[in-house]
């Protein structure tokens, strides 16, 4: 690919929407709930197909590990900020951890 950043990108965004899925399945109330079911299934497809297309270019391990910490991560961080869930500074340690794991995977990765 002439442009190799844009794998990444797609990558991360992915990420972040695997943080909207999260969040819309909470919302959904075990798909009872129609939007927000709507929300989750959509942005699920759009999670997975960013996934899908950027593995074309990138390592499986490395990718995979990195889409499912963003994912994480952001829903962690949603739920701490918009949810009421603690900031305890162990969740806090484990989230920088976490966030330090993506980087080093990132940085690791030669492709």
């Amino acid at each position: 690919m002439k442009n190799a950043i844009l794998p990444w990108c797609v990558l991360i965004l992915a990420g972040l929407l695997e943080t909207v899925w999260a969040v819309c399945m909470k919302a959904s109330n075990g798909f009872t709930r129609l939007w927000p079911s709507v929300w989750t299934s959509l942005s699920m497809a759009a999670s997975v197909g960013g996934l899908a297309w950027s593995l074309k270019w990138l390592p499986v391990g490395s990718a995979y590990a990195i889409w499912t910490g963003v994912g994480a991560a952001g829903t962690a961080v949603f739920g701490m900020v918009f949810l009421g869930e603690p900031k305890t500074a162990l969740r806090m340690t484990s989230l920088v951890l976490l966030l330090a794991g993506i980087v080093g995977l990132k940085v690791s990765t030669t492709h």
